[in-house]
């Protein structure tokens, strides 16, 4: 990693923060997997965990052990001239989607803001090319790039106290599937049967960083068989 590009700095008391990019976009994302890769495989003593996002990784360590400045070397030294990561590009996980009726209730938005047909949002949402960019909001929430641009939404002004689980949004250039009940302020346009989270299995989630995604739609009649 050169430098000019990375940026290290502190993140509170306990941790510091990697910058890797200023965009989310695969270049930075193999970039991040790169640099998260290498700290997990050759952590520093006092480091605790370190946690990669869009275009970010955080690294936490015990303050009684050592410093920020003495951290941020360590860091420095040790993913200096890192390439950036390969993704698999044949690992891909197909979610059959639903998006009929009250399983959507967004979609007349999307598609109004879009300035298209409902019909047109379901087939351009369903011809994307997904990658998981990050897991997290809730165990499991897969943050997607790769959403057409015609169908990029903001987030609703008002969210939602109970998203049902195996709901399908946007959120403005990003889609996602919700896992669990929870709170959200995306636009829903359908929804899925597949469980992406479950705390009895190992690994818990179905997806995880790095890998892609596409959708399928789906009849009512096969949603609720």
């Amino acid at each position: 990693m050169t430098a000019r590009k990375t940026q290290i700095e502190p993140l509170g008391d306990s941790a510091l923060l990697i910058r890797l990019g200023e965009q989310i976009d695969e270049e930075t994302h193999r970039r991040v997997v790169a640099v998260s890769t290498r700290l997990a495989a050759n952590p520093f003593p006092g480091m605790i965990e370190q946690v990669p996002a869009f275009t970010t990784v955080a690294v936490h360590y015990d303050p009684s052990l050592t410093t920020f400045a003495s951290a941020s070397a360590l860091v420095s030294t040790l993913i200096q001239n890192v390439p950036p990561a390969p993704l698999p590009d044949a690992d891909v996980v197909e979610i059959p989607v639903c998006y009929d009726g009250d399983l959507a209730p967004d979609l007349a938005f999307v598609a109004g803001h879009a300035k298209l047909a409902p019909e047109e949002v379901v087939r351009l949402h369903a011809s994307g090319d997904y990658r998981v960019y990050m897991i997290g909001f809730t165990p499991g929430f897969p943050f997607l790039g790769g959403l057409p641009p015609q169908i990029a939404t903001p987030r609703r002004s008002s969210p939602r106290l109970a998203v049902p689980a195996g709901s399908v949004a946007i959120g403005g250039q990003q889609t996602g599937v919700y896992p669990i009940e929870s709170p959200g302020g995306w636009q829903i346009i359908g929804r899925t049967h597949v469980r992406l989270f479950r705390a009895d299995a190992d690994p818990p989630t179905l997806l995880r960083m790095s890998q892609r995604v596409r959708f399928r739609p789906i009849s009512r009649a096969e949603f609720d068989a």
